[in-house]
């Protein structure tokens, strides 16, 4: 099982590497060329969307990507340093210096907004996707079958 693993921080212009490299490394894991634009998409949104999870909420800790090639699967992890809903933003290391949140404003809502369309949009073009929150953070758990051939380039 090799993983690629990438740590960006926070700002849309590396969002455009960060497609390239998923990209890259799917093609080499055996993905189907037919199917690595929407690769290329998901990892698009998956990423712009905890950029600007992070950028909102004040987060200054990296994005992170991890490209897994498993045995008949390539699969990508998008996480984000944003506390899920429920989670103490203070444990967290969200928020302030004084350890309180960021107070909710009308311009998060439409944040979240922008955040269901983007897992919808990611929903589409994945078949296989998973999502996951928590104190620590979330997680988009994207996999594509990889083609079984036994000798690659």
């Amino acid at each position: 099982m090799a993983t690629v693993e990438l740590r960006f921080s926070a700002q849309p212009e590396h969002v455009r590497t960060a497609r390239l490299v998923a990209a890259a490394v799917a093609r080499r894991a055996g993905v189907d060329e037919a199917v690595l634009d929407e690769v290329r998409l998901a990892v698009g949104e998956a990423c712009s969307r905890a950029v600007g999870l992070h950028r909102s909420h004040g987060i200054t800790a990296p994005v992170s990507v991890a490209l897994t090639e498993e045995e008949k699967a390539f699969s990508i992890e998008v996480g984000d340093s944003v506390p899920g809903p429920g989670a103490d933003p203070a444990e967290s290391g969200a928020g302030d210096a004084s350890g309180a949140g960021p107070a909710r404003a009308d311009s998060e809502a439409d944040g979240e907004g922008e955040d269901e369309m983007g897992l919808a949009v990611i929903s589409g073009l994945v078949d296989d996707v998973e999502v996951r929150s928590g104190a620590g953070g979330g997680v988009i758990r994207m996999s594509w079958p990889t083609a079984d051939a036994t000798v690659r380039p």
